[in-house]
């Protein structure tokens, strides 16, 4: 009877028939990655490796990371809960610093050797992940930011306009039929700024959300129903839900409100023709968010995705898509991704996404209405 490869084993066998090296591959990758042993010493560097902490192979192999890091590093509390659990663990926005690196925010993924669990692999993310973690943190202050211009403008704006709208009411009652469409012109943009200043003032509600345990599924399959009823009629949706998700602690009219606009979003970005989106979840274990100036770890295993195939976000908006004010519609008012990252941010969860043509990714990350920890 044939032994049962695992797939580990399976995965190897088939690379070497390939003709793969997996030291080549992994020199090839642009994130440092370490292997380190049961006394924390370094087994294995890759290029990056070496570039990351500024020293070659030859000096890192053998080296305890204690040499590199100091010993109060989050690093090492994050390789002492996989050696505990023996479950691969990810944090986003960890701060590595010391007088030989400097200072540098990265993701750093964690995870045990299948048959050596007492050895680690770890990676390194210094400009993909925490790069996006960290832009939306900035997202978040954009969006309180808008907070107070709000407020601001629901007194500072809409009174005035209002004087206006009434002059402009009464000059027409007077009015010839030429400048009786100049009066209705300037009553018609009263009302659209208006518009606009209400839009706004959703940002200046402080009231905490009124929260608890939400089916994710039943929130994101009315919101597919609404975007399959109106404004996606030609869009194809597919769904990949991991059914054993457990409850997400969050507000179901806001949450509905979030990723409709995103569909929406997504909708208008995919082609006319062969339009595609496909809304997936999934729990993400070890999945944390470091909370700057604190020690405390934000828990977000429930992520929530939504892919477009249309032609991807403009490079140049990217840095700034989140900011009140920027849209890539011709006569969109910037505002709608802009109140999706202060409704995350009230639900205690992060928005990132990935752009390329074909496929463009948002990703939401929300705690457990559990609150169960999996550090």
């Amino acid at each position: 009877m044939a032994a049962k490869v695992q797939p580990a084993v399976a995965s190897v066998t088939a690379t070497r028939r390939l003709g793969l090296d997996a030291a080549s591959i992994l020199a090839a990758l642009p994130d440092p990655v370490l292997a380190v042993g049961g006394d924390d010493r370094i087994n294995y560097v890759n290029a990056a490796g070496e570039q990351f902490f500024d020293t070659g192979a030859a000096s890192l192999l053998g080296t305890p990371l204690s040499e590199l890091l100091p010993i109060d590093s989050p690093l090492f509390a994050l390789m002492a809960s996989v050696r505990l659990t023996g479950h691969s663990v990810s944090e986003y926005g960890v701060t590595l610093e010391s007088p030989r690196l400097g200072t540098h925010i990265v993701t750093i993924q964690v995870a045990p050797l299948i048959e050596e669990s007492d050895r680690l692999v770890i990676t390194l993310q210094e400009r993909s992940i925490a790069h996006k973690m960290d832009r939306q943190l900035t997202h978040r202050n954009a969006a309180r930011s808008v907070t107070g211009m709000a407020a601001m403008l629901a007194h500072e704006v809409k009174n005035p306009l209002s004087g206006i709208r009434g002059a402009a009411q009464l000059l027409e009652e007077s009015a010839g039929p030429g400048d009786r469409e100049l009066t209705r012109l300037i009553c018609d943009e009263a009302d659209r700024i208006v518009a606009l200043v209400d839009r706004m003032e959703v940002f200046s509600d402080r009231r905490p959300l009124d929260r608890g345990p939400v089916n994710i599924h039943e929130v994101l399959d009315r919101v597919r129903l609404i975007a399959q009823s109106g404004f996606a009629r030609h869009i194809h949706f597919l769904a990949a839900y991991d059914p054993s998700l457990p409850p997400v602690l969050g507000n179901r009219d806001a949450l509905i409100q979030v990723f409709l606009n995103l569909v929406k979003n997504a909708a208008e970005a995919a082609p006319v023709h062969g339009g595609e989106i496909q809304i997936a979840t999934a729990y993400r274990h070890g999945v944390r968010l470091a909370i700057s100036g604190s020690d405390n770890r934000l828990q977000l295993p429930l992520a929530v995705s939504i892919v477009d195939n249309g032609e991807g976000i403009p490079e140049d908006l990217r840095p700034h898509l989140f900011d009140p004010f920027v849209s890539t519609k011709h006569n969109g008012t910037g505002l709608g991704l802009a109140l999706v990252a202060k409704v995350i941010d009230d639900h205690g969860g992060i928005i990132e996404f990935d752009s390329q043509p074909r496929r463009t990714v948002f990703r939401v990350f929300l705690p457990l209405a559990s609150g169960e920890s999996d550090a």
